[in-house]
């Protein structure tokens, strides 16, 4: 295969259309997109951190929100194409710590499933997965500022954590599917871990 990429600001919607362009221009179409930039500054609430729940907000749910607008217009004049989002076991089942965070993985889930929904009713055979991956060991522990919050699933990740190779064989298996299937939701983590 051929790999290409550009650098892409997910809170910036004119980056996010720039980036479907690109695909485009390069191979002809654009079959799938993966939503998965994301940043989890876990903290208590009654830390009030509210920058970074508002650098939450922006990335992780507005970045999907950009995505789609970016990628919808070209799915639905093909009538095809495969939406696979990065929620969070967060996005399933509430942490301490996690409000935030949580709060922007469940507003994912939802999205994705109306998205799924509404295409069955249009008829444009666009097709959703959202993992719901747990600890996986990426860079996303370096956003956390709060000290508690940073030992504590430092510690966690530590314990479980297991390789993102894990959640490239899940993205590809739900490519993989033929057309007229869909996987709509992968609960993903170590095997050791109880969440």
């Amino acid at each position: 295969g051929q790999a290409i990429y550009q650098v892409t600001d997910v809170t910036n919607p004119e980056d996010s259309k720039k980036l479907v362009q690109y695909a485009k221009e390069n191979f002809g179409k654009i079959d799938a997109i993966f939503l998965n930039a994301g940043i989890m500054p876990s903290s208590p609430l009654s830390a009030l951190h509210v920058e970074e729940w508002e650098n939450m907000v922006d990335i992780n749910f507005k970045g999907v929100l950009n995505g789609l607008a970016a990628v919808l217009p070209e799915f639905t004049a093909q009538k095809s194409g495969h939406v696979i989002t990065t929620s969070s076991v967060a996005g399933l089942k509430a942490y301490p710590n996690g409000g935030v965070y949580g709060a922007t993985k469940w507003a994912v889930r939802e999205l994705m499933e109306v998205l799924r929904m509404e295409s069955a009713q249009e008829g444009t055979h666009i097709r959703t997965a959202t993992i719901y991956p747990a600890a996986i060991n990426t860079e996303l522990l370096n956003t956390i500022t709060d000290k508690e919050a940073a030992e504590g699933m430092t510690a966690l990740y530590e314990q479980y954590g297991i390789s993102p190779e894990a959640i490239a064989r899940i993205v590809a298996f739900a490519l993989e599917q033929p057309e007229d299937v869909n996987v709509s939701e992968f609960t993903v983590g170590p095997t050791t871990q109880p969440w």
